[in-house]
């Protein structure tokens, strides 16, 4: 038999109280709150590390969740995902405290001129050692495109070319500007770095003008880990090209795996990729016991603290969807906005034990865990539901989120890796320890930059070639 894949464990936050289950920074045992001290960040980064999870996944948003009642209000009471701290400004905190565990930060394309990000995101490379992942995200609400000088968001397909142009511009100043022998430290001659081994990139498209040359030296990636969420037409086949992890929330895997299988033919057929080299990532947030009765204790518990109207606030940003407008008790399934009654059908697919849909319905569902399902029970009946994940919607791993912090970390430490383990489901240690990011994301000792197949490898340049010998790619 052929040995078992190995899972991509990572943990998915935001810096903000309860991220995914909103009102659960109520509970006494949860420490979310403290956010803002960079203790909280310290201590999970090394928890997590001695455990040996792959990477700390940071989500981020740029605006507050209005779209409910027309609003901010269930989301400043409740505390849902609001208020939120820039996440990319505690890694290198968090870097300093360890060696191995990698740290995917999500930066949006939409709203930040890509020469001044190159520098933030190459910065925070040298000072991780190359440990930085970078979740390319073109953002969603309006509220964030009203802050940042726009009247509302772009169209979605007109922020995927953006983005698309924006990321061609980033691997020019990562991978093109400077020869990767740029730097000589020569102390007897007086040269720090070679003229004619920094060359401008001299971009000029339709969203972007940057001349360069990129400010920074090259970092130990160069090139970020390149993580993608988004799965509409745009968004697959700007995964196909640039990603090198997929992130997916669904409430089940026959959500995603269409999508999945779309993706790695569309890398395999159109970009020459090996489809297995794009990996994938589920949310899901595992409620564990050693028993399944104390597994559903401590659901029952969670749920007296989830903030029903937090997780309306959440579900209406997501969806676009004001339910706010539809009485209490009002059957979702039979209203005439063609958006909520689709969109409802699809969350009673996944619970069909509910015979009424009304906005309160959906904010239960979605209150503890968010849009991604929870999994609860025993470590093997835990396993058992992820490993469904694997067989049916062919993902690689799991962003697992929280329902109390730093608790539910600690309880898949403690009882859901070991019974990964015992399956050959999770490896026993860092496949390069003190390596970079991608090294142990692959598993692959060496391989600091993006794969020879990749897109960004086109854009190297390497030691020992010439400048006119080595044409940047448009």
């Amino acid at each position: 038999m052929a040995p078992q894949k190995k899972w991509i464990v990572n943990a998915f936050v935001e810096m903000c109280s309860g991220h995914q289950s909103p009102g659960l920074w109520r509970h006494p045992e949860d420490h979310s709150h403290q956010f803002g001290d960079v203790e909280h960040w310290v201590e999970l980064a090394k928890l997590l590390e001695d455990a040996k999870f792959h990477g700390i996944f940071i989500a981020d948003v740029l605006g507050g969740y209005d779209v409910y009642n027309g609003n901010l209000d269930a989301a400043k009471i409740s505390g849902a995902q609001w208020p939120v701290n820039e996440p990319l400004s505690v890694v290198s905190a968090m870097a300093a405290a360890t060696k191995s565990i990698g740290f995917g930060v999500t930066v949006s394309t939409t709203y930040e001129q890509p020469y001044h990000l190159a520098r933030r995101l190459s910065t925070v490379d040298h000072l991780t050692k190359g440990r930085l992942g970078w979740n390319i995200v073109t953002s969603y609400l309006d509220s964030a495109a009203r802050n940042m000088g726009f009247k509302e968001q772009l169209a979605h397909d007109e922020r995927y070319a953006q983005a698309e142009e924006y990321v061609k511009v980033m691997y020019k100043l990562f991978e093109s500007s400077w020869r990767d022998d740029a730097v000589v430290l020569d102390r007897e001659k007086g040269v720090y770095t070679i003229p004619d081994r920094v060359r401008e990139i001299n971009h000029d498209g339709k969203y972007f003008t940057v001349p360069g040359p990129h400010i920074c030296q090259p970092s130990p990636q160069r090139t970020p880990l390149l993580l993608q969420a988004g799965t509409s037409k745009a968004g697959k086949q700007f995964a196909a090209q640039s990603a090198e992890a997929i992130f997916v929330s669904a409430f089940s895997p026959s959500v995603p795996a269409k999508s999945i299988a779309e993706i790695r033919e569309l890398a395999r057929t159109q970009h020459g990729r090996d489809p297995s080299n794009i990996k994938v990532l589920a949310l899901v947030t595992p409620i564990i016991g050693r028993t399944e009765e104390e597994a559903q204790a401590k659901l029952a518990d969670y749920r007296k603290y989830a903030s029903l109207d937090g997780a309306l606030a959440l579900f209406c940003g997501w969806t676009g969807i004001d339910l706010g407008k539809y009485g209490d008790d009002e059957e979702l399934r039979q209203v005439e906005s063609n958006a909520v009654r689709s969109t409802v059908e699809a969350y009673a697919k996944f619970s069909p034990g509910t015979s009424k849909w009304t906005k309160h319905t959906v904010a239960e569902h979605v209150s503890i865990g968010g849009n991604g399902p929870i999994i609860v029970g025993t470590p093997a009946q835990v396993v058992d539901g992820l490993q469904t994940w694997v067989d049916e919607a062919d993902v690689d791993g799991f962003n697992f989120a929280y329902a109390l912090f730093p608790q539910s970390f600690k309880d898949i430490i403690e009882l859901l890796l070991p019974e990964l383990k015992a399956r050959g489901l999770f490896w026993e240690d860092y496949a390069v320890p003190g390596g970079t990011y991608r090294e142990n994301f692959y598993g692959s000792p060496g391989q600091k930059g993006p794969l020879d197949e990749h897109i960004a490898s086109k854009y190297r340049w390497k030691a020992g070639v010439d400048a006119k010998d080595h044409v940047i790619p448009e």
